[in-house]
């Protein structure tokens, strides 16, 4: 088991933000991994450990507002700044090429990263997101997103497996238990949100009838390199349509379908970290 270390650099507005680090510097290209939206480097433990025993560096950055980095005008809390911040923090590491996977939200920031830095990636692995995000599953996160937990553990257990349950039918009493602790923080027994409620304000104006932006500029920046695509098959925010449009305009994107989980695949089971591990050893040079 390889634990992670902690490191806090400044943004450009003198914020503080916080990442993670898995392992060391090696002869492999470290890894970088983007969290969703309101999501943090905790999602990336499992996947990140067992890369690290394997030899590569893993790297985590959570976005301003979440996790252990500062809260920021809600304004900020946008594709475009959290793109700069992650290649500030980058810039802090000494770190000028390496491989991304980006989770949801993470993905979007990493194709505004191909089209304004593209030099940085040399591969590229998006979880459970495309340039065609599904109105019906934003909606869904809307619903939730700011939203108070319940007052104790096994209420918000239980409020979770009611509200995506139907995205991980197959977890089991002890995963979602680790799933709320996993997305959730402990204050002194009872669970709080990991990030700035404020979150909620970026979807007032969220219209589930009318179409949401579309990303293939950034997408298309990622041509160049090796990309994989990981697909929840029951997923509500990429579908089939996406995909394949994705595939049409990068023919040497590979496609890695989770079964039995949604929005987005947990990235839990050691299949998973081989498909990844075996990815990256291809795409790095």
């Amino acid at each position: 088991m390889s634990p992670s270390r902690t490191f806090a650099y400044p943004a450009r507005d003198d914020r503080a933000l916080f990442g993670r680090i898995w392992g060391e510097p090696s002869r492999f290209l470290p890894l970088v991994c983007l969290p969703g939206l309101t999501r943090s480097s905790t999602d990336f433990e499992t996947l990140a450990e067992a890369l690290a025993e394997r030899g590569r560096q893993v790297i985590s950055f959570d976005f301003r507002g979440r996790g252990g980095s500062a809260y920021a005008p809600y304004a900020s809390y946008n594709i475009v700044q959290e793109a700069q911040d992650t290649l500030d923090g980058l810039e802090n590491l000494g770190i000028s090429r390496a491989l991304f996977l980006g989770t949801s939200r993470g993905g979007l920031v990493m194709m505004r990263i191909a089209s304004v830095r593209p030099e940085v990636m040399a591969g590229s692995i998006l979880n459970d997101i495309g340039p065609v995000v599904e109105t019906s599953g934003i909606a869904r996160i809307a619903g939730y997103v700011g939203a108070p937990p319940p007052g104790d553990w096994p209420a918000l257990v239980a409020s979770l497996k009611a509200a995506q349950g139907i995205m991980f039918p197959n977890l089991t009493a002890e995963d979602w238990e680790r799933y709320a602790r996993q997305i959730y923080a402990d204050d002194a027994g009872t669970p709080r949100l990991a990030y700035d409620p404020a979150m909620a304000d970026a979807f007032k104006a969220f219209d589930p009838t009318k179409p949401l932006p579309e990303f293939w500029d950034g997408f298309d920046a990622m041509a160049p390199q090796p990309l994989m695509v990981i697909h929840g098959a029951l997923s509500d925010v990429l579908s089939a349509t996406a995909l394949e449009a994705m595939a049409d305009r990068h023919r040497g994107m590979e496609v890695y379908t989770v079964e039995g989980q949604g929005h987005a695949p947990l990235l839990w089971e050691a299949k998973d970290h081989k498909v990844i591990a075996a990815f990256l050893d291809r795409a790095d040079p």
